[in-house]
């Protein structure tokens, strides 16, 4: 990526809407120095990932699905978006998972609706959750670890709740990190 920007692929996970990975992209664009694109193609789920005693998908094996899907596509990151609830060992649920330093990352939508808590729906919060869960999830590919600026966008998200009041951007000492990596953060915290 030397001197280059960054190339990200939003790639929908079953059925997306495309009006919101365009609105995501767009937003992406004016936080970090990257280019985004959005995928044409949408791709399943695998089944396996489902667990019926949870209702739930395992995170992992849909991160390491897409790692497989996406070995010959020519992209740096590439950011799977689903609208399934996902779960990982250890925790009842994610709205994302990455693979540090490496190439994929996934967001689930389920829980970033305003909807799954009983709220009246709100596209501009709903769109503003998932750009911050897709910043987390980027910066975990790009090597960065939690924050303990609870305003970055990279502290760990227990709930909704701190996911609402992270900020959609990254504080200074994780941008400086992601400078030192190839990623120009535009107006950092």
């Amino acid at each position: 990526m030397g001197g280059m920007k960054p190339s990200i692929l939003l790639q929908p996970l079953g059925d997306v809407d495309k009006n919101l990975l365009y609105d995501t992209c767009r937003r992406l664009q004016r936080i970090i120095d990257v280019n985004v694109d959005v995928s044409d193609i949408y791709i399943e789920i695998p089944e396996e990932a489902f667990d019926n005693l949870r209702g739930q998908y395992l995170s992992t094996t849909i991160l390491h699905h897409l790692k497989i899907w996406s070995v010959k596509l020519p992209y740096d990151k590439i950011v799977g978006i689903s609208n399934v609830d996902a779960y990982t060992n250890g925790l009842n649920f994610v709205f994302g998972e990455a693979e540090l330093g490496g190439r994929v990352a996934v967001v689930y939508l389920a829980r970033l609706r305003p909807e799954f808590y009983g709220g009246e729906p709100n596209y501009e919060l709903f769109v503003t959750r998932c750009l911050k869960e897709i910043l987390h999830e980027l910066g975990h590919t790009f090597g960065l670890l939690h924050c303990r600026n609870r305003r970055c966008v990279m502290t760990f998200s227990n709930s909704i709740y701190d996911t609402d009041y992270k900020e959609a951007n990254y504080c200074r000492n994780c941008s400086a990190y992601l400078l030192r990596n190839g990623v120009r953060v535009l107006n950092p915290l």
